[in-house]
């Protein structure tokens, strides 16, 4: 019975799920904490504004301006918009980047590749191993063979 849970535990989808889950939680906040302590800072180096933006501008949108829920109006009474910037924003997708190969790179250098090297262990020692002796049914083939030459 522990053999077969020990064969159940090494099969490589239940490690590799199992890993994927646990192993993308536990670093996601060392990359969170990573990102918006060394990359943003040098994000805004090149950024527009104090938020963490490369962004390129395409145009520009009307967007209306809420108070208290509604749509503010001005003196005279007519609504009131305010012109924002429509960008790209590719600070974005760096960070999202930077985020994914980290958690890749954590992942793949500090558990993949250990349980690779265990299964590879694993597999020689079972091929290092001896093969058992003949079946019972084979020994008493054998049995019969060598009765029959007398």
């Amino acid at each position: 019975m522990l053999a077969e849970f020990k064969k159940f535990i090494f099969k490589g989808d239940v490690v590799a799920l199992s890993t994927g889950i646990l192993i993308g939680a536990a670093f996601g906040k060392i990359v969170d904490a990573f990102t918006k302590g060394i990359v943003d800072p040098i994000l805004r180096l090149f950024g527009d504004d104090s938020n963490v933006s490369l962004g390129i501008k395409i145009g520009e949108f009307k967007e209306p301006v809420m108070e208290k829920g509604e749509q503010a109006k001005d003196a005279a009474g007519e609504l009131m918009f305010r012109i924002s910037p429509n960008k790209i924003d590719l600070g974005l997708i760096i960070n999202s980047t930077i985020s994914f190969v980290i958690t890749a790179a954590v992942i793949f250098f500090l558990v993949v590749k250990p349980y690779q090297k265990l299964l590879a262990m694993m597999k020689a020692k079972e091929a290092a191993a001896p093969p058992s002796g003949p079946t019972p049914t084979e020994a008493l083939l054998a049995e019969i063979r060598d009765s029959l030459k007398k």
